[in-house]
């Protein structure tokens, strides 16, 4: 019986010590001379940030835009094939931010799942519970729906008042907490931007894993995050960065900044704990 994505996770927290998630954007136009212009460029900087940044992670995040626009699905496909041999105890996130209707939700379930064998998908509530259940049907797999992010746009939508007061991010969160939720299978984005949202969605969602993103390049306080999306456990988060960390350095040195980066952001995320 292999491990569903939230043993995984809890296993990821404890092994690496660590609830930093590295963001996969891999962005051509940003990498060291020394891949610019190779047809499998997208794949060897990916795979060397991977190696360099392991050690501190508990888990991988590729954002499927930075792949599909360049053509670079064989590449993503290779890629999260190296990391499941190599890697086995990383959990992998395609962050693909889905929401269609069932139909149309079931090919990207499948997209998600059976293509690339990630372990969970991010995903959109807008169009409700039926746009979200076929994800839900893999049991096994994470299921990590878009809650309060961390955009400054976010707040045009996700705080209007519902009918009794409640703002729309904290009624998803309720939601998918109470209702979706059946299997143990579901997460929550929360931006790091935004702390006190945080705080509210953690003390309404109990013990349920949170997807972190906007500390490093958007600004996100990292003391504020530990504090405000702890569990009980001291765990409970995949606090993520992407960009400050790929793109540590843009010389020949930059695997052991990359690797540097994500050590000091761990021991950062640690110290706050």
């Amino acid at each position: 019986m292999s491990m569903t994505f939230t043993e995984k996770l809890d296993q990821a927290w404890v092994h690496s010590n660590s609830m930093l998630m590295i963001g996969l954007d891999p962005d051509p136009q940003r990498f060291p001379a020394e891949i610019q212009g190779r047809p499998d460029a997208i794949y060897e900087f990916c795979r060397a940030i991977v190696d360099a940044t392991a050690p501190y992670v508990c888990g991988i995040k590729p954002q499927i835009a930075y792949f599909a626009s360049q053509g670079a699905e064989a590449q993503l496909e290779a890629l999260l094939r190296y990391v499941r041999e190599q890697y086995p105890q990383l959990p992998i996130v395609l962050d693909a931010k889905r929401g269609d209707i069932g139909s149309t939700a079931e090919q990207y379930a499948q997209e998600a799942f059976e293509r690339y064998q990630a372990d969970a998908v991010t995903v959109n509530p807008y169009m409700g519970y039926d746009s979200v259940q076929p994800y839900l049907s893999w049991q096994e797999k994470g299921v990590i729906v878009l809650c309060r992010t961390s955009n400054k746009g976010g707040s045009d939508l996700q705080f209007v008042e519902t009918i009794d007061g409640v703002p729309l991010y904290l009624h998803v969160a309720g939601l998918v907490a109470d209702r979706w939720n059946a299997n143990g299978q579901c997460a929550l984005v929360v931006g790091a931007t935004f702390p006190e949202e945080l705080a509210k969605v953690r003390e309404r969602v109990g013990d349920m894993p949170l997807l972190v993103p906007g500390i490093g390049a958007q600004g996100g306080d990292i003391p504020a995050t530990v504090k405000a999306g702890s569990n009980q456990r001291g765990t409970g988060m995949m606090i993520n960065s992407s960009r400050a960390i790929l793109y540590a350095s843009g010389g020949d040195d930059w695997r052991e900044a990359a690797a540097r980066a994500a050590l000091a952001t761990r021991d950062a995320i640690n110290a706050a704990r």
